[in-house]
């Protein structure tokens, strides 16, 4: 089990895939440095996230620089490998082990103004909360915030990619992070695989649009409006696994 921070490497962010940023950059950042996400946008003071996080750390970081902020990610108690909570992207980063000691959780997601948050000692409970099977695949996560800098050399174990992405241009910025590269088992399905009423018709639409076989890759040539991209993209981890939890991912020579 892990500590796992998910996201789309083939996404752009100031002209450059995402993942060659975060080469550039040597740490993995949080929102409110780089400005993006695969959630709400509300990174900046008086936000929404910049409220949540004063209430859950306790104002410990209203006046701090932004890149002092914890990142977001899932703690992986499923040893899914596809990592702890796809809802957030195709692709994670797998921490190192003691990443957990710097860590604090909880249950539900941050956004939904949880009750149940602490250090790793409270893990058992949060894992029993997110096990419930009433729960979406995409909400079954216990949320996991990282304190301190995430050092792509010392402080991750793996970079996972989705093998849609193998000897494209995000595998060969993978070779530039500073930590071995590594395949789930990938996200596939066509459009007909896909259920209209869990994000809407037009998704469906959309996903039609994109040819006869739906991957992480694929979605990026969608030009479409970002709110639809990333229902489509929630379609796709929905319903596009190929494995369940308990096959490790394939490491790269």
């Amino acid at each position: 089990m892990s500590i796992t921070l998910h996201f789309h490497p083939d996404r752009l962010h100031n002209g450059r895939l995402v993942i060659e940023s975060m080469a550039a950059d040597g740490c993995y950042f949080s929102q409110f440095v780089i400005g993006i996400s695969n959630g709400g946008l509300t990174a900046f003071p008086g936000g929404a996230r910049w409220s949540w996080e004063s209430r859950l750390f306790a104002g410990r970081y209203d006046d701090q620089p932004a890149h002092t902020r914890p990142v977001y990610g899932a703690w992986n108690h499923r040893a899914d490998p596809y990592g702890g909570a796809i809802r957030f992207g195709s692709s994670y980063l797998r921490l190192r082990p003691e990443a957990v000691d710097r860590a604090t959780f909880c249950f539900p997601d941050s956004y939904r103004d949880p009750q149940d948050f602490g250090d790793k000692t409270l893990l058992p409970h949060l894992c029993t909360l997110a096990d419930d099977p009433a729960l979406d695949d995409l909400d079954n996560y216990v949320e996991a915030h990282v304190h301190g800098p995430v050092n792509f050399t010392t402080d991750v174990e793996a970079l996972v990619l989705d093998p849609s992405f193998a000897n494209t241009p995000v595998h060969t910025a993978a070779a530039h992070l500073g930590c071995p590269t590594e395949f789930h088992p990938g996200f596939t399905a066509t459009p007909s695989d896909l259920d209209p009423t869990y994000r809407g018709p037009h998704i469906i639409t959309l996903a039609k649009s994109l040819g006869p076989e739906l991957t992480p890759a694929v979605l990026t040539t969608a030009d479409a409006p970002p709110q639809d991209l990333k229902h489509l993209w929630h379609c796709l981890a929905r319903f596009g696994r190929k494995t369940q939890p308990g096959s490790a991912p394939e490491p790269i020579s």
